[in-house]
């Protein structure tokens, strides 16, 4: 990695339109010569380019506080860089994202301020890089029942455990590692603890067991590690309260920032999309004057809308200010409706173009390899989707309510978009619903939350076109979506299905 002495005059007396536009060009730059190597399309790792030419604009630095010699740690300026790194690479966005969301942000906000010093130096001087480890092998969405534990003596923590799936395994220099205390008679204690590891020390030493062929977004090394340190004491993160509200404050301000990966990536499938289909020409007219196109087209800038309203609601309301531990119905609601959005943003554009596009060295065929982990990781969607709907139905209650127009109509995320929606969400809602209409039920949610999230973006100067689009084209997917959550009948799998299930037996 280069080293770059930069001083908080540096890089904050430069404008930060400049700033991104400067580092913009230089994406723009350094990946389209990648496009023309093998790079994109056999090997793993992040790119020499991406580090040589790339992290030394020090992108990075918007997540820094001034003090610390960052730009400011400014939420907005942070969706914005993630935003336009996901227009050039969806890969690279992560890697910032998951920097910024999921390691320096903590540490800024629950860090003593000596910690903090040494590893924001680290990250500006010599563009050094972290990571978060949750997720372990046989408890990867009940997280809450990690095995990774700590005991604790005077001046250090002792952790052991196994952790997977942790973006940057093998490649970056610090680690937010999460265990539980180890109690006296081996029990493992409710709450857990988030501390920072510095592989740098010969005590913080982690092991890759082993690194994965991930499907996509090769440039993100994934593995399996072996945690076996001595942390400092004094590089355990300080709570406000207990361990999980620093879990949940982290992840619901990373899932607020997901629309912004989203608006970048989906932006970029747009224009591919309408470059090709205003080129292409199919029966001696233009394949975008082609009714089913306009419809893949406009959903697209539906989609590029839907982003944009939730981003700045997010540049308003994610700021490290704020306690988002109890903010799971809107983050989950951005997080799930975004990462669906991109996926069927790749879909879209591979159909439109065709065979061509299926190719991994295509930025659509890419796009749909590497935005499909956007739905899984940090909450798989189906039961960030069923969250939603218990945290919907917890709410109506407690407020005695079960007539679900009358209590949309008073919460914050839908009240004005509960009245666009009245004639098909005016009915009485069970607050015992099997499971698969929790996810169902919890799309609902997230699409009348988008729905209230571009009428918001309405009141700005933002184009009345896209703005009616969006919340047509969401109008139409709630109705739809309702319809499937009224259908009654429910399917249950046939384990010994093999009895009498051949065709040609029958006859």
């Amino acid at each position: 990695m280069s080293s770059f002495n930069a001083s908080s005059e540096n890089l904050s007396s430069v404008p930060f339109p400049i700033f991104l536009e400067n580092l913009k060009a230089k994406m723009q730059k350094v990946y389209g010569e990648l496009a023309n190597t093998d790079y994109l399309t056999t090997k793993r790792g992040v790119p020499n380019a991406v580090l040589d030419e790339i992290m030394t604009l020090h992108p990075l630095s918007v997540i820094i506080p001034k003090e610390f010699g960052g730009r400011g740690s400014r939420i907005d300026e942070n969706l914005l860089m993630t935003s336009a790194a996901a227009y050039e690479s969806l890969a690279f966005s992560l890697t910032l994202g998951i920097n910024s969301a999921l390691f320096l942000q903590p540490v800024i906000k629950y860090a003593k301020p000596e910690v903090k010093k040494t590893i924001f130096e680290g990250f500006i001087n010599d563009t050094k890089m972290g990571g978060l480890m949750i997720t372990e092998p046989n408890f990867g969405s009940d997280a809450l029942n990690m095995q990774t534990f700590f005991t604790k003596n005077e001046s250090h923590f002792k952790l052991k455990g196994t952790k997977h799936w942790a973006g940057l395994t093998g490649f970056a220099n610090y680690w937010l590692l999460t265990a539980r205390e180890q109690t006296e008679n081996g029990q493992l204690k409710r709450d857990l603890d988030f501390f920072i590891c510095d592989t740098s020390d010969s005590d913080q030493q982690i092991v890759v067991e082993e690194y994965f062929d991930n499907l996509g977004l090769h440039h993100i090394p994934y593995g399996r590690n072996i945690i076996d340190v001595k942390i400092p004491k004094i590089q355990r993160l300080e709570p406000k309260t207990n361990g999980i509200n620093i879990l949940l404050d982290t992840l619901h301000r990373s899932r607020l920032q997901f629309p912004a990966m989203g608006l970048g990536f989906i932006q970029r499938m747009m224009d591919e999309a309408i470059t090709h289909c205003k080129q292409r020409s199919i029966g001696g007219k233009s394949l975008v004057q082609y009714d089913q196109v306009q419809y893949r087209l406009a959903r697209l800038q539906s989609y590029f809308t839907i982003c944009s309203a939730m981003c700045a609601y997010s540049s308003e309301n994610a700021g490290l200010e704020n306690d988002l531990s109890t903010c799971g119905i809107e983050a989950n609601s951005f997080k799930t409706i975004a990462t669906d959005m991109m996926q069927d943003a790749a879909q879209s554009l591979v159909q439109l173009v065709g065979a061509k596009a299926y190719r991994y060295s295509h930025i659509g065929g890419r796009g749909i390899i590497d935005s499909r982990p956007f739905q899984i990781f940090e909450g798989s969607n189906d039961i960030l989707y069923a969250q939603i709907s218990e945290g919907i139905l917890k709410l109506m209650k407690q407020s005695h309510e079960n007539n679900l127009y009358k209590f949309l109509k008073g919460f914050r995320f839908t009240k004005h978009a509960s009245s666009l929606l009245k004639e098909i969400i005016n009915f009485e809602l069970s607050n015992q619903l099997p499971q698969r209409k929790l996810i169902e039920f919890g799309k609902i949610i997230s699409r009348i939350v988008a729905i209230e999230m571009v009428l918001e973006l309405s009141e700005s100067k933002f184009r009345n076109d896209l703005i009616s689009n969006a919340t047509s084209m969401l109008q139409t997917e709630i109705y739809g979506l309702i319809g499937n959550f009224k259908q009654m009948e429910y399917t249950n799998v046939i384990e010994d299905y093999k009895e009498n299930s051949s065709w040609h037996n029958i006859f």
